[in-house]
């Protein structure tokens, strides 16, 4: 198998066929897209392990030596919960597509895959400098 330059290809699903032009160049656009999402839930989900990091408990956080504070131990470990399930579900979003974006790489059609690397490029580029400000 070998990228192909064409404006025909089925991707993902036998709904997805395309046979133009106009439908190749939606079709890159779409997964430009979703690249640039992948991208930002890869951001998401280092910013809530950021603040999941924050609100471990003290006993975890700090060392032994400290005394810990008098705080409700129960409303830390509820939030830092919160954060890690909000991690969870970013993590499944990530994954799923990113399988999706694999697959459509793997239809070997060059426009698809300029697509898919542009939007990630984009995707990174936009979204990186949030990071600094969670």
């Amino acid at each position: 198998m070998s990228f192909y330059f064409s404006d025909t290809a089925v991707l993902l699903f036998d709904f997805w066929s395309v046979h133009s032009p106009t439908g190749m160049v939606l079709s890159v656009l779409v997964i430009l897209l979703l690249s640039m999402l992948y991208e930002a839930i890869k951001m998401g989900k280092a910013l809530l392990l950021r603040r999941a990091l924050l609100a471990l408990p003290h006993s975890l956080s700090q060392e032994s030596l400290v005394e810990p504070e008098e705080e409700d131990p129960g409303s830390e470990q509820g939030r830092w919960f919160g954060y890690h399930a909000g991690q969870t579900l970013f993590h499944v979003l990530q994954v799923v597509l990113g399988y999706l974006l694999m697959l459509a790489v793997m239809s070997y059609n060059a426009w698809i895959f300029l697509g898919a690397i542009l939007g990630s490029t984009l995707g990174y580029f936009l979204v990186y400098p949030l990071l600094g400000r969670g």
